[in-house]
């Protein structure tokens, strides 16, 4: 049911996707206390981006998920800036997270909703 997305300017080798894909899923389903089953992440890489007016490395990221509260906003923040700044070499201040709380009805899996 947690859905991140990565959306990225830069140009990424696949073991560096494929690495950054597995550490993430990881990492979202242990903040949020969710069985990494559940657990869906997505890498795009988009080159016509900027931010700042520039068009040096960026990221733009999505996290929904059911039940996801205000006060897990920030820690998951630190959590996914850090791991872009290790993994894609992206600072901190060249990324925008938007977060969203899927509500149970309106998050479909399996034939079904949650």
């Amino acid at each position: 049911m947690p859905l991140l997305s990565i959306e990225t300017n830069q140009a990424v080798d696949d073991g560096a996707v494929a690495r950054l894909l597995e550490t993430a899923s990881r990492a979202l389903a242990e903040r949020l206390g969710k069985p990494e089953r559940y657990v869906m992440v997505r890498f795009n890489r988009n080159p016509d981006m900027l931010f700042a007016g520039e068009d040096t490395a960026l990221a733009y990221l999505e996290v929904k998920s059911i039940g996801l509260s205000d006060s897990q906003t920030g820690d998951l923040s630190a959590m996914l800036c850090d791991l872009l700044e290790q993994e894609l070499q992206i600072p901190r201040d060249r990324v925008y997270i938007e977060f969203s709380n899927a509500p149970r009805k309106l998050w479909g899996w399996n034939g079904g909703t949650f």
